[in-house]
C-alpha cells in the first residue's frame, strides 16, 4: 500500500476517533440536561426536601443519632438544634440557585451514564487481555459513586452543618448563612465523597499502569490514617464516636484498595511466569 494512502487512512481514522468521542460527549451532555431539567421541575422536592434536608433538624440523620445518643447514654451525639437561619442576599440569588441546583442534580444523577460514555469510547481501544481485566468497571464505579453520594449526603453533610452552624468565634456573632454558600457547601461535600469513593478503582488501573503498588500504600498506610483521622476531627462535633463513624469508612476503603493492588500484583506475577 502506498505511504500517502497510508497516511491518509490514519488521518481518517483520528478524525473518526474525534467524531465519535464527540457525540460520546453530546450524548453525555443531553442526558445530563434532562435530569436536570427534571430536578428543575420538581423544585419542592429537590430543593425542599433534599438539598435543604440537613438545614433542618427533622432530617433523616439527626433522628436516627438522637436515637442512638439515647441508647448509647451520649447526649453530645444526638443534634437537636441548628443555630442558624439561610437567607438570600442578592436579587436573583434564589433562581441561579435553583439553576445550579438542577445542574448539580443532572451531573450526580447522569454520573454513571457519563462514565458509561466514556468507557465505551475506550474501552475499544485495550487490548483483550485489558478488557477482560476492566470487566464491570461501569457497575463497580457506578456502586462506588452511589454509596459516596448517599456516605456524603447521610453523614459527612449534616454533621459539618452542624459542626459549622454551631462553631462561634464569639457568642455576640449571629450565624445567618447565605443560600448559595450552604448549598455549594452540600453538593461539594455530597460530589466529592463520590468522587473519594471511586479510590479503589483509581487504584485497580494506577496498579495495572505500575504507579502504585500494594508495598507502597502499605508504607504510607499510617499517614493516610492520620490524615482520615484529622479529616474526622474537622467535620465533625468534638466526641470520639462521631471521629470514628467518619473515618471508618474512609479506612476500609483505604484497606480495599491495598488489596486490590496485591491481587493484582500477584495476578501479574502468575501470567509472567
Amino acid at each position: 500500500m502506498p505511504l500517502d494512502q497510508m497516511s491518509d487512512e490514519k488521518e481518517m481514522s483520528f478524525l473518526d476517533h474525534l467524531e465519535e468521542l464527540r457525540w460520546h460527549i453530546i450524548r453525555s451532555l443531553i442526558a445530563i440536561i434532562i435530569v436536570a431539567i427534571a430536578a428543575f421541575i420538581a423544585k419542592d422536592f429537590v430543593v425542599g426536601t433534599v438539598i435543604l434536608g440537613p438545614s433542618r433538624t427533622d432530617f433523616w440523620t439527626y433522628q436516627k443519632l438522637c436515637q442512638l445518643a439515647e441508647l448509647i447514654n451520649t447526649p453530645a451525639l444526638c443534634i437537636d438544634t441548628l443555630s442558624f437561619e439561610l437567607v438570600s442576599r442578592k436579587l436573583s440569588s434564589q433562581f441561579m440557585t435553583h439553576v445550579s441546583v438542577s445542574f448539580i442534580v443532572g451531573l450526580v444523577v447522569g454520573f454513571p451514564y457519563l462514565f458509561w460514555e466514556i468507557w465505551r469510547f475506550i474501552k475499544p481501544g485495550l487490548r483483550p487481555q485489558e478488557r477482560r481485566a476492566s470487566r464491570g468497571a461501569t457497575f463497580s464505579v457506578s456502586i462506588l459513586f452511589a454509596m459516596g453520594v448517599m456516605f456524603g449526603y447521610f453523614l459527612i453533610a449534616p454533621i459539618s452543618v452542624r459542626f459549622f452552624s454551631t462553631y462561634q468565634v464569639d457568642p455576640s456573632l449571629q450565624n445567618l448563612f447565605d443560600l448559595s454558600s450552604y448549598i455549594s457547601t452540600v453538593t461539594m461535600i455530597v460530589f466529592g465523597c463520590g468522587v473519594l469513593f471511586q479510590l479503589p478503582v483509581i487504584v485497580y488501573f494506577l496498579t495495572k499502569a505500575g504507579i502504585v503498588s500494594s508495598s507502597l500504600m502499605k508504607a504510607y498506610r499510617k499517614h493516610a490514617i492520620i490524615v482520615i483521622l484529622v479529616l474526622g476531627a474537622i467535620v465533625t462535633p468534638p466526641d470520639p464516636f462521631s471521629q470514628i463513624l467518619i473515618a471508618l469508612p474512609l479506612m476500609m476503603l483505604y484497606q480495599m484498595s491495598i488489596v486490590i493492588a496485591k491481587r493484582i500484583e500477584r495476578r501479574e506475577a502468575r501470567q509472567k511466569t
